[in-house]
């Protein structure tokens, strides 16, 4: 026999679930803290500066 299902309650759920996804994916993109942002920021500069200092020939514009 087939479980009886409250189809309120499962778009409910549904959307409780997908919320949380949504929410997760959020932290994980906008939940750095200011010291983290910058330390990343700090070695992509670093990085850019020993590439730049490693050059053989200048740039030319």
């Amino acid at each position: 026999m087939a479980e009886i299902l409250n189809l309120r309650r499962a778009r409910k759920d549904k959307a409780k679930r997908e919320r949380e996804t949504e929410a997760d994916a959020n932290r994980r993109r906008f939940g750095r803290t200011r010291a983290e942002k910058e330390a990343d920021k700090d070695a992509a500069e670093r990085t850019v500066r020993t590439l730049d200092g490693k050059r053989l020939e200048p740039e030319k514009d």
